[in-house]
């Protein structure tokens, strides 16, 4: 590969456009996957998953929860990942707290099995992940205080987030029953499959 072959693909990325679009279509996705657990009973893990407890227990509007929860997080990524990222993250989270409320209003869904939500909600959310983080944006929430925690303490940043996981799904133990729970953890395991086989960095052009 010549010189000028390697600076093409080193300068090769996505234009504003296509961030706004793989953004609308990232959390479209993810809005589809979290309506499925919803429908079924199930949760998520990470922020996502304490806006499901909250709307169980309270009755809050998922959308509504979500977005609010994730709002003291934003001086976090401000600080530790700039201003571009945090603008991205902002947006993409009040996209996803949109979709999460629009999507209910054009699509009906009488009964859903739970292993159908579990592992088809996996794959929307994983899918949906998979295109914001090809376009350099998150959902914010408990990663950016993984990163923080890992950077501030050098506390491992995998352990920080299985900590956060388990805690929510206790929690959830008191909500709903343990069966949705189990299908819950499925549904994680196909999320994280999902981007542990399609995501990783250098491999694909245009990252």
């Amino acid at each position: 590969m010549t010189n000028a072959n390697q600076r093409q693909e080193q300068t090769l990325g996505h234009t504003h456009l296509e961030d706004i679009i793989a953004m609308v279509i990232g959390t479209t996705l993810i809005a589809m996957g979290l309506n499925l657990y919803k429908d079924a009973g199930l949760l998520s893990g990470g922020l996502a998953g304490v806006a499901f407890i909250l709307h169980y227990a309270l009755k809050v509007p998922l959308g509504l929860s979500f977005f609010l929860l994730n709002i003291p997080f934003y001086l976090l990524a401000i600080k530790r990942m700039g201003i571009a990222f945090t603008l991205k993250t902002f947006s993409a989270v009040t996209l996803l707290s949109l979709m999460t409320t629009l999507i209910p209003m054009t699509v009906t869904i009488g009964w859903v099995h739970p292993a159908h939500a579990s592992i088809n909600g996996g794959i929307l959310l994983g899918i949906g992940t998979l295109v914001l983080f090809r376009h350099r944006t998150s959902l914010g929430g408990i990663g950016i205080a993984v990163l923080y925690l890992q950077n501030k303490f050098g506390w491992r940043a995998g352990n920080i987030q299985m900590l956060a996981d388990s805690s929510i799904v206790l929690c959830a133990l008191l909500f709903i029953e343990p069966s949705r729970v189990m299908w819950s953890v499925l549904s994680a395991i196909t999320l994280n499959l999902i981007l542990s086989i399609n995501h990783r960095e250098g491999r694909y052009q245009g990252e």
